[in-house]
Protein backbone atom coordinates (compact mmCIF):
# COMPACT_ATOMS: atom_id res chain seq x y z
CA UNK A 1 0.00 0.00 0.00
CA UNK A 2 1.03 3.74 -0.59
CA UNK A 3 -0.29 7.03 0.19
CA UNK A 4 -2.65 8.45 -2.15
CA UNK A 5 -3.21 12.09 0.11
CA UNK A 6 -3.68 13.34 3.62
CA UNK A 7 -6.24 15.14 4.44
CA UNK A 8 -7.76 17.24 7.79
CA UNK A 9 -10.64 15.74 8.46
CA UNK A 10 -11.92 11.82 8.48
CA UNK A 11 -15.45 12.91 6.58
CA UNK A 12 -13.13 14.29 3.74
CA UNK A 13 -10.57 10.84 3.82
CA UNK A 14 -14.27 9.08 3.97
CA UNK A 15 -15.47 10.63 1.00
CA UNK A 16 -12.16 10.09 -0.60
CA UNK A 17 -12.18 6.35 -0.13
CA UNK A 18 -16.01 5.87 -1.28
CA UNK A 19 -15.31 7.56 -4.55
CA UNK A 20 -12.24 5.15 -4.99
CA UNK A 21 -14.08 2.44 -4.07
CA UNK A 22 -16.26 3.23 -6.65
CA UNK A 23 -14.55 2.43 -9.15
CA UNK A 24 -13.29 -0.48 -7.69
CA UNK A 25 -10.03 0.55 -6.36
CA UNK A 26 -8.90 -0.76 -2.69
CA UNK A 27 -8.99 1.71 -0.30
CA UNK A 28 -7.22 1.97 3.50
CA UNK A 29 -7.56 4.91 5.87
CA UNK A 30 -4.57 5.43 8.28
CA UNK A 31 -4.08 7.61 10.98
CA UNK A 32 -7.13 9.68 12.81
CA UNK A 33 -10.02 7.36 11.90
CA UNK A 34 -12.15 6.30 13.98
CA UNK A 35 -10.21 7.96 17.41
CA UNK A 36 -11.85 9.21 20.32
CA UNK A 37 -10.61 12.75 19.25
CA UNK A 38 -11.20 14.26 16.00
CA UNK A 39 -7.70 15.52 15.75
CA UNK A 40 -4.88 15.06 13.39
CA UNK A 41 -4.43 14.06 9.95
CA UNK A 42 -5.58 11.00 8.13
CA UNK A 43 -4.07 9.32 5.32
CA UNK A 44 -5.42 7.56 2.49
CA UNK A 45 -3.32 4.35 0.95
CA UNK A 46 -3.96 2.31 -1.91
CA UNK A 47 -2.20 -0.35 -3.82
CA UNK A 48 0.93 0.48 -5.56
CA UNK A 49 -0.62 -1.13 -8.64
CA UNK A 50 -3.56 1.39 -8.71
CA UNK A 51 -1.92 4.43 -7.59
CA UNK A 52 -2.20 6.24 -11.27
CA UNK A 53 -5.99 5.13 -11.85
CA UNK A 54 -6.69 6.49 -7.66
CA UNK A 55 -4.53 9.97 -8.93
CA UNK A 56 -6.84 10.06 -11.93
CA UNK A 57 -10.34 9.60 -10.16
CA UNK A 58 -9.27 12.13 -8.20
CA UNK A 59 -7.68 14.30 -10.90
CA UNK A 60 -11.26 13.98 -13.08
CA UNK A 61 -13.19 14.85 -9.99
CA UNK A 62 -11.25 18.30 -9.36
CA UNK A 63 -11.90 19.12 -12.51
CA UNK A 64 -15.05 18.29 -12.83
CA UNK A 65 -15.81 20.40 -9.77
CA UNK A 66 -14.21 23.11 -10.95
CA UNK A 67 -17.21 23.98 -13.59
CA UNK A 68 -19.98 23.92 -10.57
CA UNK A 69 -21.65 26.83 -9.64
CA UNK A 70 -20.70 28.11 -6.61
CA UNK A 71 -23.92 27.54 -4.08
CA UNK A 72 -24.04 30.56 -2.18
CA UNK A 73 -23.26 32.96 -5.03
CA UNK A 74 -23.19 36.91 -3.72
CA UNK A 75 -25.89 38.94 -4.45
CA UNK A 76 -25.55 42.21 -6.21
CA UNK A 77 -28.66 43.60 -4.53
CA UNK A 78 -28.28 45.64 -1.76
CA UNK A 79 -28.68 44.29 1.53
CA UNK A 80 -32.90 44.82 2.68
CA UNK A 81 -33.73 46.08 5.86
CA UNK A 82 -35.36 43.85 8.76
CA UNK A 83 -38.86 44.75 9.28
CA UNK A 84 -38.31 45.28 12.71
CA UNK A 85 -35.77 47.97 12.12
CA UNK A 86 -37.77 50.09 9.53
CA UNK A 87 -41.05 49.61 12.09
CA UNK A 88 -38.56 50.98 14.85
CA UNK A 89 -37.62 53.84 12.78
CA UNK A 90 -41.35 54.60 11.96
CA UNK A 91 -42.04 54.51 15.33
CA UNK A 92 -39.22 56.64 16.32
CA UNK A 93 -40.32 59.16 13.84
CA UNK A 94 -43.84 59.08 15.03
CA UNK A 95 -42.85 59.65 18.15
CA UNK A 96 -40.80 62.50 17.87
CA UNK A 97 -43.38 64.25 15.74
CA UNK A 98 -45.96 63.63 18.57
CA UNK A 99 -43.57 65.12 21.12
CA UNK A 100 -43.28 68.24 19.38
CA UNK A 101 -46.83 69.00 18.95
CA UNK A 102 -47.61 68.46 22.58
Amino acid sequence: MVRLATVRSTFHARVIAARLGAEGIMVQLRGNVDGVYPMGDTHVFVEADSLEAAREVLLVDEVESAFDEPADEPSDRSPTWPRWVVLAAIIAVAALAFSRAI
